[in-house]
């Protein structure tokens, strides 16, 4: 697939370093003469964003392309040290945060137990303080440090920078975590929902795996979905496109927030999934895993189930098929729909589970659907894996900054 077209005309100089960085990355190491080929730019205008983007620390000369007969070409790749974002992930019971560099790469991380999750601003200031502390401990240059992604279980509202009664936040209401973000921090802070950031971090460090069109479901507390068509992130009128969780499946017992007992989210939980153990399986089924099925337990249960299914318990397989088969069934209207070629699956609430998704899932979209005859659809787990959401919030400053159409992806502020 071609890179994103830029213009010659020199006004929009900005845009098309952007095209330039991001074929780069994409496609690197890649020489002058092949970007020019990928974005439609003259040579000229190329050689001209290579310099800026050479002075600038962003990409370096890489070595040489094999001789074809002429002068070797020398090779672009971007400079893992140009730039880095901070990403924080927020969810019920947990944290996380996340340095990441220009190339993607991970810096450093470290999770953080949610102390006071019904107060949102102990919340934000235990996370600000864990980046301020992580930050500290590296020698990255403070003015190669463009900012703080947050990503956060929404409703989102962008235009406020409010996350909005966020089902798994009990006792959140409107909450204006960016500017809150952006006082704590005193950099430039973006904001959007953990699901919609994973999906913009699969597309900015999957380079040409991710390049096209996917559907991002993702697993935290709850889940939720991002959506990627040919290269573009979708946020809706509302800025909450992909609320996979409210997707509808074959009614059952279980009521979701909204009101509905279609939801797919309520009957894929992992309360759902832990009490099916008992209600299906029996106290033996839930003992031989050591579940408690206290309230309390929540975390550590769910840990115990995931592992379970993993080494082949019958009852923490069945159950969680069961619930696979109900997200194939929710994956299988939303492909239709979008006409996606490819389903990634992330989020940390995957972990153990990942086989029985990818088998489930893919058994469903692939099964019966007419579209698919022209060709199969992809199911695959997260180029990034279980810190999907932090590192997803570090890509909205990268991204934000750094790919074509920037700054209309997220909502950002800056330190007043």
């Amino acid at each position: 697939m071609a890179a994103t077209g830029g213009t010659n005309l020199p006004r929009v100089g900005g845009y098309n370093q952007a095209v330039v960085l991001d074929a780069i990355r994409v496609r690197g190491p890649v020489s002058r003469v092949e970007l020019a080929e990928l974005t439609g730019l003259t040579n000229q205008t190329v050689s001209n964003v290579v310099r800026r983007l050479l002075d600038a620390g962003l990409v370096s000369e890489s070595g040489h392309a094999p001789s074809s007969g002429g002068k070797r070409r020398t090779l672009l790749s971007p400079r893992a040290d140009g730039a880095y974002a901070v990403g924080i992930h927020l969810d019920r019971d947990a944290g996380q945060v996340v340095l990441v560099d220009l190339a993607g790469s991970t810096v450093a991380g470290r999770r953080f137990a949610v102390s006071a999750p019904g107060e949102p601003s102990a919340v934000v200031e235990q996370a600000a303080r864990t980046a301020r502390r992580l930050v500290g401990r590296t020698e990255v240059d403070p003015a190669r440090l463009l900012g703080a992604g947050i990503a956060a279980p929404g409703p989102i509202d962008g235009t406020a920078g409010e996350v909005v009664s966020p089902p798994n936040l009990s006792g959140w209401g409107r909450v204006p975590l960016l500017s809150m973000f952006g006082t704590a921090l005193d950099m430039p802070v973006a904001l959007d929902n953990d699901a919609t950031a994973a999906a913009i971090g699969e597309r900015w460090i999957g380079g040409q795996k991710r390049a096209g069109s996917f559907l991002f479901i993702y697993f935290g507390a709850g889940i939720g979905g991002g959506i990627v068509l040919n290269d573009t992130v979708l946020h809706g009128d509302s800025g909450n496109a992909g609320e996979f969780g409210h997707m509808a499946v074959e009614p059952g017992d279980r009521l979701c927030s909204c009101g509905s007992n279609r939801c797919v989210g309520p009957y894929c939980s992992p309360r759902a999934l832990i009490e099916e153990v008992f209600h299906r399986h029996g106290e033996a089924a839930a003992e031989r895993i050591g579940l408690s099925g206290a309230a309390e337990a929540l975390t550590e249960d769910w840990k115990r189930l995931r592992r379970a299914a993993r080494r082949g318990d019958p009852a923490a397989d069945e159950v969680a098929r069961r619930a696979a088969r109900l997200l194939g069934q929710a994956a299988r209207g939303a492909v239709a729909l979008l006409d996606v070629s490819r389903v990634v699956l992330g989020g940390e609430g995957m972990r153990g589970l990942e086989t029985i998704m990818c088998e489930e899932i893919d058994a469903a979209v692939n099964g019966n659907s007419i579209a698919r005859a022209l060709d199969s659809v992809s199911v695959e787990t997260s180029v990034i894996g279980d810190t999907a959401g932090a590192v997803g919030a570090a890509a909205l400053i990268l991204h934000g900054h750094y790919a074509p159409g920037l700054r209309l992806l997220t909502t950002e502020s800056t330190p007043a």
